[in-house]
């Protein structure tokens, strides 16, 4: 039997790590591997004991994007346009989980690798990871991709991305923004297990709000975001969890969540 295209390991503590299992591809996103994340992802959503998401790859790559050799099978517009659709839901899905989800990035991160990197909430590297928009070497411009890496690097260095195709090193990519920590290759996964700490140590529930309201702002002018974090935060006040951390605060102990 063939080894499933994506692995799902569910941790005691919450955490959920989803790991491409297609090596020989180099974790290629082709409509079978999109489908499956897409299902895993709906299906996380709606689990109330889900703390946080590792997304992480198999093998030499994290993720070399979509597969061009597939593309040039099928030289059909409602093809293309069915298997970006279908790669957008994916995202969109990672943007709607009421969890933070951690890209777990090794070897290279290419073209809608790179956009899997960018869309996740967080990313911690290798110090020999890699990344770049690189559809442009092939003639087509990583139109999707552009989407959330000019979210999250200046504009100028992700026109260069986009229009030269060239590789960032690990080092330029978290100067730019596009991921938060670098670790040795032997080291990563610890460097993603300190950061899982942290963010475990927290309410759900305020990282559910703050990660919903972090983004709907961004899409607003001044002052309809300001009036948007004011009314989330006071709601997230009437949480019990705010109130106990309010309470502990005053009573000088650590927060009991």
């Amino acid at each position: 039997m063939n080894a499933p295209l994506l692995h799902l390991h569910r941790q005691p503590d919450g955490v959920a790590r989803l790991t491409l299992n297609d090596p020989g591809r180099f974790n290629a996103l082709g409509s079978e591997m999109l489908q499956a994340l897409l299902e895993q992802l709906q299906a996380l959503a709606a689990d109330d004991s889900l703390r946080a998401v590792v997304l992480a790859g198999n093998g030499k790559a994290f993720c070399a994007g979509h597969n061009l050799k597939d593309m040039a099978a099928h030289p059909e517009l409602a093809w293309y346009q069915a298997l970006f659709a279908q790669c957008s839901r994916v995202m969109l899905a990672i943007h709607r989980l009421p969890v933070p989800v951690i890209a777990q990035v090794h070897g290279i991160a290419t073209a809608a690798g790179c956009q899997l990197v960018a869309q996740c909430d967080l990313a911690v590297a290798s110090e020999d990871a890699r990344f770049a928009t690189s559809g442009i070497q092939y003639g087509l411009f990583c139109s999707t991709p552009s989407v959330p890496l000019v979210r999250n690097v200046p504009l100028k260095l992700a026109m260069d991305m986009l229009v030269t195709g060239r590789f960032i090193s690990a080092q330029e990519a978290l100067a730019a923004g596009l991921i938060n920590r670098i670790a040795p290759a032997e080291g990563l996964e610890a460097a993603v297990q300190e950061l899982l700490d942290a963010i475990l140590s927290k309410p759900r529930i305020s990282i559910a709000r703050g990660k919903a309201l972090l983004y709907a702002q961004r899409e607003m002018g001044l002052e309809a975001a300001y009036q948007l974090a004011a009314q989330t935060m006071a709601i997230n006040m009437m949480d019990p969890a705010a109130q106990e951390g309010a309470l502990a605060f005053a009573e000088k102990r650590p927060p009991r969540w």
